[in-house]
């Protein structure tokens, strides 16, 4: 559309006018095609990935990629002939918009000087991109942003024996000490598990949800963290283990990976008595370890039972059975069914078993009567041994063998440098595993290790599919790197912002960093075919060759091509920005998890922009000086 504002003759007749759209649209179109398709490239790795992270950002990724799909479409079809039918009568010049003119006088001399020192330019950038680099390692990471539901799941556990009467007692206290905590709306608490069969918690285990106020009726300069830490203090019951996690992302972890915390060491083996040790010794190596909270075995034995052992020489000179005693002790302490009352469309069984008093302690179930046929009534601690014995209070199993866990969760710190402290903590342990037992790494940790496998596995990929459609478009592969390489670059402003926003490294900023990769190409691509325009004006004017280019006259054209084209890059930038800009200031549900998608492609996009009009143009300039030493002549390029 530039080159309409450089008629003479204005207005044009109709047949001039279409000749110059269409030139026009030749010029653009491809590169606004190509660079389209080169975004939506980018989100390849997006659409593999997999499991709890698939299903969150692939619907993002098709959304904006078959927007962009319609989007090439139309530009290359419908926008020119809008053109032929709006642009009507006298047209402005260029320079008659003030803004227009304003912004090419203040990049202009910038652009001239970083032409002059081109040297100074490139080592600043590569100073920045070592800065980056360094800051990027220093970034720490997780599986997913913390999504903040508004509310508490507090899971503690205690021992396994405890009895109904103690866990409801601790259950209340528990309760009333929450409530006094001024932000606590509402609290449920509920120990043991529900009637149903997907619940399988045992009574030791109790799940409270807390509701909060809303965030304005909150203490001056309290936070979720500080909430939750305020209640940890006021709960410090001894033989009970505080568990802090929110209702959903609980429930989440618990159908995907069977861990109820972030993080989960699932210890398997043949023996629930060895794997009880190495979930201790795991459980003592992890205490004191950075970011570790919470921090829970889960007791494999603990549990009690009442053993009834009948004794055989003895039942026999009563002329009793093994059947006759287990029917005594069925019937009087499990219940024996009668009947089944029958109320609507609803059955219930009627069982009858002794009343309480009768079987609470093991005094009242030595006293059972066993009815013999010729002594009558004995009690059954005649004929058996009643005693209380230690077993496994809930025996778990996975992938065919029994398993046990060492739960906990990561606060105040991040997800990875945690785990790889642990990791470090327990290598030596785990190199003195008996033979037939191992440990497998679970919760979000477990997430976090596929979804960073599926993304390095693609995006090299991706990068050379990139790669291969800006050699086809140029038919140059020095082009195609001289684009390629604006990438790093785009991704300083990115590391830059994420981590002065400390932001840990998550599959959402990964996210981010890929739809800015696709945004940086574009616009690097941009920049070059005006470029390249400039280069054959240049050529046609003066000729292709070392004698009668200069580098006054090669960095005037550079010059002309950047400046002249500066409104196009400035709006295709803009627009990106003024789109994502207000995210930064978004609150409620979900701004939390948008937030670190958002940061990094605004940081890269003001650093590709102004690596793109500064550096770009020094780098082509050293590139076409080179190519008029070694051959004579540059190289022209145009892009299709």
């Amino acid at each position: 559309m530039k080159n309409l504002f450089k008629k003479e003759s204005d207005p044009m007749s109709s047949e001039e006018r279409l000749k110059l759209i269409e030139a026009s649209s030749k010029l653009v179109g491809p590169g606004v095609f190509y660079s389209t398709v080169i975004v939506i490239a980018s989100f390849l790795p997006v659409f593999l990935l997999t499991g709890m992270e698939g299903k969150l950002f692939s619907p993002l990724a098709w959304t904006k990629s078959l927007i962009l799909i319609v989007d090439a479409f139309f530009a290359i079809t419908l926008t020119p002939v809008l053109i032929s039918f709006l642009l009507k009568g006298k047209l402005r010049p260029e320079n008659k918009n003030p803004i227009n003119r304003k912004l090419e006088s203040i990049y202009t001399p910038i652009l001239t000087l970083c032409l002059q020192w081109r040297k100074t330019v490139l080592a600043i950038n590569i100073i920045a991109l070592l800065i980056g680099v360094l800051m990027f390692t220093r970034l720490g990471s997780e599986f997913m942003p913390p999504l903040d539901e508004g509310s508490i799941l507090f899971m503690p556990v205690t021992l396994p024996d405890v009895s109904n009467s103690e866990m409801k007692r601790i259950l209340q206290v528990q309760d009333k000490l929450i409530k006094s905590v001024p932000e606590v709306a509402h609290v449920l608490g509920k120990a043991g598990r529900a009637n149903t069969a997907t619940d399988n918690s045992p009574i030791s285990m109790i799940e409270t949800i807390v509701l909060l106020k809303p965030h304005q009726e909150w203490r001056a300069g309290k936070t979720k963290n500080d909430i939750i830490t305020e209640i940890n203090n006021k709960l410090q019951i001894p033989g009970v283990t505080n568990g802090f996690t929110q209702p959903i992302i609980n429930r989440i972890n618990m159908l995907s990976t069977g861990i109820r915390t972030d993080v989960g060491i699932k210890i398997y083996g043949a023996s629930l008595d060895t794997i009880n040790v190495l979930s201790q010794k795991i459980k003592k190596a992890l205490e004191g370890t950075a970011g570790v909270k919470d921090l829970y075995a889960e007791p494999i034995t603990g549990g009690k039972y009442i053993d009834i052992v009948p004794k055989r020489d003895i039942i026999g000179r009563y002329g009793l059975t093994i059947d006759d005693i287990n029917t005594v002790v069925e019937a009087a302490i499990g219940g024996m069914k009668l009947t089944t009352t029958i109320e609507g469309r609803q059955r219930f069984s009627v069982n009858a078993r002794y009343a309480q008093e009768y079987r609470n302690s093991l005094e009242a179930l030595e006293k059972l009567q066993v009815q013999t046929m010729q002594f009558g009534p004995i009690p059954l601690e005649t004929v058996a041994d009643v005693k209380i014995s230690d077993g496994p209070s809930m025996i778990n199993s996975e992938n065919a063998m029994l398993r046990g866990s060492v739960l906990f969760n990561v606060r105040e710190r991040d997800l990875g440098s945690t785990v790889k402290d642990a990791q470090k903590k327990l290598n030596a342990m785990m190199s003195k595993m008996p033979k037939g037992y191992y440990v497998e790494w679970s919760g979000q940790w477990e997430n976090q290790i596929r979804a960073n496998k599926t993304l390095s596995m693609i995006l090299p990929i991706v990068v050379l599919i990139i790669f291969l459609i800006l050699y086809f478009t140029y038919r140059s592969m020095k082009e195609a790197l001289i684009t390629m390489i604006t990438v790093p670059f785009a991704l300083i402003g990115g590391v830059f912002m994420v981590y002065f926003y400390g932001i840990n490294l998550s599959v959402a900023v990964a996210v981010g960093f890929i739809a800015l990769f696709g945004l940086a190409v574009e616009t690097a691509m941009l920049i070059t075919i005006y470029l390249n325009e400039a280069m054959n004006k240049m050529v046609a004017k003066h000729g292709n060759s070392a004698a009668t280019i200069t580098e006054e006259i090669l960095r005037q054209y550079i010059i002309e091509g950047s400046a002249k084209r500066l409104r196009p890059k400035l709006m295709t930038v803009s627009v990106s920005l003024f789109g994502l800009v207000p995210i930064l200031w978004a609150t409620g549900t979900g701004a939390d998890v948008m937030l670190p998608i958002t940061v990094p492609l605004i940081g890269g996009t003001i650093t590709s922009t102004i690596y793109v009009l500064l550096v770009t143009p020094v780098v082509f300039e050293m590139v076409k000086l080179r190519e008029l030493r070694t051959k004579g002549k540059i190289d022209l390029i145009d892009a299709k």
